[in-house]
């Protein structure tokens, strides 16, 4: 995600407190995804925690959040018939050429090439959206100093590249992005240790000109709030321990609540402002609320990974139900199953993005904090 234009701040405003959502909001999907990802890593030995994903587990944070959240970039694009109708090349190729280039992999490489692709290209992905949002707050408090940019750009990439760095040195974990092997492991220790090093000088950097910035402008405490809570989630779940379970909720809650949210306020704001856009099934749904909204995604998603299991993992037959016999057509149906997911990587780099979607301000200018 990318900073977009911003309304000027409301009377009384001070323009380094200001949030994205409102300070009750900002704190719901930033802050509590997080307490409750460290929670559970926290009370994992003492509930004596499985290191492998419980299926009560995986249908909330993997079902609910991670697979339901692709979705919703659908209710602001493909169910918009305004977006729809303004970029309908944009549309119509993504998901055709992903499936295309899906298919082209799985058929030079196999299964171990293609999620190897797919893992790095998710990776890119939900680093970029930690990026995105403090680009997002810098906006938002008119933060314009490229020193200041520098610092912050370079705090969220330690964050989350310096684990991912850890984890590609590292000799063996019991967890994997999408399955065992995606990630070329192999780095020698020597360039995690300096990477170490690097980490740990840019976070003190960061914390540093935050107190000095502090003496003179009142603090972004969304900022603070998306910068801690990422070095503290992407560490634990990745460093600190070593299990699906924990690297798991960790990975998960923190992207996928905070998108879900911004799709929702986004579409509405939207909505509001153009009769044909609310017209359309996706602000439709968007109006009848923040339930209806979810379980939407939510019963989207099980259709998604009941098609995944019963045609090609076979993990779950007491949620899914039996086999389909469709494992000679995995070079044609694993990419199909994966457009929708690689469909979300795209466009949430061409829907966030400055220059790419006119209507992002009319968030700032209709959604009032409060």
């Amino acid at each position: 995600m990318i900073p977009f234009a911003m309304s000027e701040p409301r009377s009384g405003e001070s323009k380094g407190a200001r949030w994205l959502f409102g300070p009750r909001l900002d704190l719901a999907v930033f802050l509590v995804p997080a307490l409750v990802a460290l929670a559970v890593v926290a009370l994992a030995p003492a509930l004596d925690l499985p290191r492998e994903t419980p299926d009560s587990a995986w249908i909330v944070l993997v079902l609910m959040v991670d697979v339901a959240h692709v979705w919703s970039t659908a209710f602001v694009t493909y169910l918009d018939p305004v977006e729809l109708r303004r970029r309908p090349q944009l549309y119509a190729t993504v998901p055709l050429a992903g499936y295309a280039a899906g298919v082209a992999l799985y058929a030079a490489g196999g299964a171990a090439l293609f999620w190897r692709v797919l893992a790095y290209v998710a990776v890119f992905h939900f680093v970029r959206q930690q990026y995105g949002w403090v680009a997002l707050y810098r906006a938002r408090n008119e933060e314009r100093d490229p020193a200041g940019a520098l610092v912050d750009g370079a705090a969220i990439y330690a964050a989350t590249l310096y684990p991912l760095l850890w984890w590609h040195a590292a000799p063996e974990r019991s967890f994997a992005w999408f399955r065992p092997g995606d990630f070329a492991t192999g780095v020698p220790e020597l360039v995690a240790t300096l990477g170490g090093a690097l980490y740990v000088a840019i976070l003190v950097a960061y914390v540093a000109r935050a107190v000095v910035q502090a003496r003179t402008h009142p603090p972004s405490w969304g900022k603070h709030l998306v910068v801690a809570t990422t070095v503290a989630c992407w560490y634990t779940g990745i460093i600190a321990t070593d299990g699906d379970l924990t690297f798991t909720v960790t990975n998960v809650l923190i992207h996928g609540v905070p998108y879900a949210a911004l799709v929702f306020v986004y579409g509405r704001a939207v909505a509001e402002a153009d009769p044909e856009t609310a017209a359309g099934p996706g602000a439709r749904l968007l109006a009848r609320g923040a339930l209806v909204f979810a379980a939407t995604l939510w019963a989207v998603a099980y259709l998604e990974e009941l098609l995944w299991d019963r045609a090609i993992w076979h993990d779950r037959p007491h949620l899914f139900g039996g086999e389909l016999g469709l494992d000679d057509a995995h070079t044609f149906l694993v990419p199909l199953l994966a457009v929708p997911q690689l469909t979300h990587y795209v466009l949430d780099g061409f829907l966030w993005r400055r220059g790419q979607n006119p209507r992002l301000a009319l968030w700032f200018r209709r959604h009032h904090h409060r």
